[in-house]
């Protein structure tokens, strides 16, 4: 019963997990998809939005409001980004993109850090979710994991409803698919692009709102999941929704089933000196081996956007 309760207990947590990396890769991949833009500032918009929310809840006293209006905040900045700063960069070669979209992602920690200072600030969870609930006899699991796989999971049916179903939607997978002939066939690309930006960033902020009562929200915490989110688009192909959620779902469930059964193998194995050091290194690197498994496989992603 220990190790059926510790299995499902990871794999809800590579789920949550792994949805909430979904928020970041969908507006990621749309954005290199469809913009041709390597934007290494999305982690940013991410780190920005989770300051936002936690600082509108704080003054608000509602995790509500904060989480409204730090997502709408964010994709204001993120439309006056696109607009000021990378209409410059859509016609420049990727390494252009990559040295400015790093000297934003630099500038914007400076901007937090004289902002919000160095130490970091508290999201506390709304207090109903705050606790347990049962969910087998002998199995509980926090409440607001819970909270966020359903608000992952909701996000990512509107989205797919949005991709699918609207005619907004056709123009984004058209110009993902082929920009020059969705220009052509009367789509208004500089409007698509700033308002893909804004949903984008949005999603970035909703991402960083759910997971700052986890994580600390604090400078520099966009980085690290950006590689993650990164290496999701890369696994499900640039430019897909379909295959940014099934990455997350993938990089998600790996590295937390990683992280938390490896140690314990290697702990049986090799001793639990061994253990301590070699099963954090290789559970860390098992989400860079599925994506060369599946570069080797498929070398497009899974679910490319031509596909």
């Amino acid at each position: 019963m220990g190790i059926a309760v510790l299995v499902l207990e990871q794999c809800l947590n590579g789920l949550q997990f792994g949805l909430m990396l979904f928020l970041l890769a969908a507006g990621l991949t749309l954005v290199f998809g469809i913009m041709n833009i390597i934007n290494l500032a999305h982690g940013s918009l991410y780190m920005i939005g989770a300051y936002l929310i936690a600082t509108f809840a704080s003054a608000s006293g509602s995790f509500w409001i904060g989480l409204v209006g730090g997502v709408l905040a964010t994709a204001v900045v993120g439309m006056v980004l696109e607009m000021a700063v990378l209409r410059r960069l859509y016609e420049r070669d990727h390494l252009s993109q990559v040295l400015g979209t790093f000297a934003i992602l630099l500038m914007a920690n400076e901007v937090v850090l004289i902002i919000w200072g160095e130490q970091p600030i508290a999201l506390n969870p709304p207090a109903f979710l705050a606790g347990p609930v049962q969910l087998l006899p002998g199995f509980s699991y926090p409440a607001y994991r819970l909270f966020i796989i359903c608000v992952g999971l909701a996000v990512a049916l509107v989205l797919y409803l949005l991709v699918t179903r609207t005619r907004v939607g056709m123009q984004v997978r058209a110009g993902a698919s082929n920009r020059e002939m969705a220009r052509a066939m009367g789509a208004n690309v500089r409007l698509l692009f700033t308002a893909l930006f804004a949903l984008g960033a949005a999603l970035c902020a909703v991402a960083g709102g759910m997971l700052g009562p986890l994580l600390a929200v604090q400078v520099g915490m966009g980085e690290s999941i950006l590689i993650l989110a990164f290496v999701v688009i890369v696994i499900g192909g640039i430019g897909s929704i379909r295959g940014a959620l099934v990455g997350s779902l993938l990089v998600g469930l790996v590295d937390t089933a990683g992280r938390s059964l490896i140690p314990r193998v290697f702990g049986h194995l090799m001793g639990p000196d061994a253990a301590s050091s070699a099963g954090p290194a290789v559970a860390s690197i098992l989400i860079y081996v599925l994506m060369a498994g599946v570069l080797f496989w498929k070398p497009q992603g899974l679910f490319p956007a031509h596909g």
